[in-house]
């Protein structure tokens, strides 16, 4: 099971709350794990890419939508990897027509959205591998560290949004793996080279 790309939180029936990933991280990791033979499900937000061929599809489009897709289909699968950019608050009140414009400002009152990941460590079935991804700007590694442990998984895969090549909109990327007892950093190379190498990484701490 793989999750891939935004989720968009609703403001009004005309705007929404998202950020900028693009899923091309998540669609490479899926498409590179069922080049290898999986069975692989995709949970992905609203993106502009081609699915990969041979691969469930399970389109969503806000936070809550991506919990109750992979809560649900979690119990079976083997390995978790989960690379999409969920929202972590959600506008506490969504207007039923558009928000219509005034003389002066508006706040948007924000309420946290359901941890996913949070949900899966504490819910994790024997033997499933559980990994997560990190996005930071700042102490990626003891960010991600506290992240791996806070949330019960085998390991994280983190990037610095400021590093030239890593993160959103790029081809490319640069990721540290993470797990309890060692750190793996790769070089800037393709997402799907990327892709391929967690693949390795996981099946060989699977062993």
């Amino acid at each position: 099971l793989i999750t891939a790309g935004p989720t968009r939180e609703a403001i009004d029936p005309v705007r929404y709350i998202t950020n900028h990933s693009t899923g091309k991280m998540g669609y490479a990791i899926a498409k590179a794990a069922a080049y290898r033979g999986a069975e692989v499900t995709l949970v992905t937000g609203p993106v502009a890419i081609k699915p990969p061929m041979f691969v469930k599809v399970v389109p969503i489009e806000s936070a809550e939508d991506m919990f109750q897709a992979v809560t649900g289909a979690a119990p079976e699968q083997d390995i978790i990897i989960k690379a999409a950019a969920v929202a972590d608050y959600r506008p506490a009140v969504v207007g039923q027509d558009k928000i219509k414009k005034t003389d002066g400002d508006m706040s948007i009152a924000l309420e946290r959205t359901k941890d996913i990941l949070g949900w899966l460590g504490q819910h994790r079935t024997p033997g499933q591998f559980l990994c997560g991804f990190s996005m930071e700007t700042r102490d990626m590694l003891e960010n991600s560290r506290a992240k791996l442990a806070r949330k019960n998984l085998d390991m994280i895969v983190a990037n610095n949004l400021k590093e030239q090549g890593a993160g959103f909109e790029t081809d490319t990327n640069i990721v540290t793996m993470i797990t309890q007892n060692e750190v793996f950093e790769l070089e800037l190379m393709s997402k799907e080279e990327v892709a391929f190498h967690l693949l390795d990484k996981i099946l060989e701490l699977r062993k």
